[in-house]
């Protein structure tokens, strides 16, 4: 009886709470991903298997209208750790979580987030979050702290976004607004996409990279050329990255990236290499298998060779 009374309460507590949600001026939606992967991995001295959690998350985002033309838009969003329970010592560890204002003139934004120039590659990394990620490879995947940014409506195919990073605690900064600085220049129409794009001061790095990507018919491909120099003078990089993913039909893709990278201030090389394909369960699951191989050539010693190949499940909500 006890029990039954408690469901009761609860359902009429829910119900509650839920019309009052849909009559209120919020408009949100939560949002999530499930990504998990068993995957073989050899360094050259361990060869072990491992099941692991691919930045799955779980968050909400939405807009508020406040005035007429002008609209509050918000996102929080937190990686779980669905192997083992543990991001970092912590059960949730935040991604990109940010409150801005909308309206005809653009957004005006802030918090903690992925910066411009990470956000201009779009989707041309195809093993994004797996072993291959580009980020493994190349500088400028930055998710940073205290950015405050304007991104343009899009008019005629561009868009633009310039972020402002105070440095605040960081070591070396000037206490100025602008301690760093990233931004970006997009074009898209139908199968096109084209971006250039830019860090100053960010993560130690002042950078450049362009990138595109075009679709005919069953085929995608992807480009990005990018040069990076640290502020401290002892690195000057550059470097490509190309992707190609083909259609099979309905359900299978094919999947395959190259890019390399190279120092000239040391001589120092970095190349990842990664083949794959997708299965296609449902309009928001799928299946994948992969192969990946990470090489680290430094001058004067042996190559650093890491090489994974795992299977996994995908699943968006």
């Amino acid at each position: 009886m006890k029990k039954l009374l408690l469901s009761a309460a609860i359902a009429s507590t829910m119900g509650f709470a839920s019309h009052g949600f849909a009559a209120g001026p919020i408009d949100g939606t939560v949002y999530g991903k499930v990504n998990v992967s068993l995957v073989n991995a050899d360094d050259g001295s361990n060869d072990e298997w491992k099941l692991n959690s691919n930045a799955s998350r779980l968050g909400v985002k939405g807009k508020s209208e406040i005035a007429e033309g002008l609209t509050l838009v918000y996102k929080a969003e937190f990686e779980v750790c669905v192997d083992d329970g543990d991001c970092k010592g912590q059960t949730f560890t935040q991604r990109n979580i940010m409150g801005g204002i909308k309206g005809s003139f653009g957004t005006v934004w802030a918090g903690k987030h992925d910066t411009p120039t990470k956000l201009a590659q779009s989707k041309i990394d195809l093993f994004n979050d797996l072993e291959g990620d580009i980020k493994n490879t190349f500088e400028g995947e930055n998710r940073v702290s205290n950015i405050v940014a304007y991104s343009s409506p899009e008019i005629n195919g561009f868009s633009s976004t310039v972020a402002m990073i105070p440095g605040e605690d960081a070591e070396n900064d000037n206490g100025g607004l602008a301690d760093g600085v990233s931004y970006s220049v997009s074009y898209k129409q139908d199968d096109l996409y084209l971006a250039l794009a830019g860090d100053q001061d960010v993560d130690g790095q002042d950078l450049m990279r362009a990138v595109a990507q075009y679709k005919v018919d069953a085929l995608k491909l992807g480009f990005m050329y990018q040069q990076n120099e640290d502020t401290a003078g002892t690195k000057d990089e550059s470097g490509y990255f190309i992707s190609a993913a083909y259609k099979l039909d309905s359900a299978v893709t094919l999947k395959a990236q190259f890019g390399s990278i190279e120092d000239d201030a040391d001589g120092d090389e970095e190349e990842t290499f990664s083949l794959g394909a997708d299965y296609k369960l449902a309009k928001s699951t799928k299946l994948y298998v992969f192969y990946t191989d990470n090489t680290d050539s430094s001058v004067g010693s042996t190559d650093s060779e890491n090489s994974a190949f795992g299977l996994g499940m995908e699943h968006k909500f």
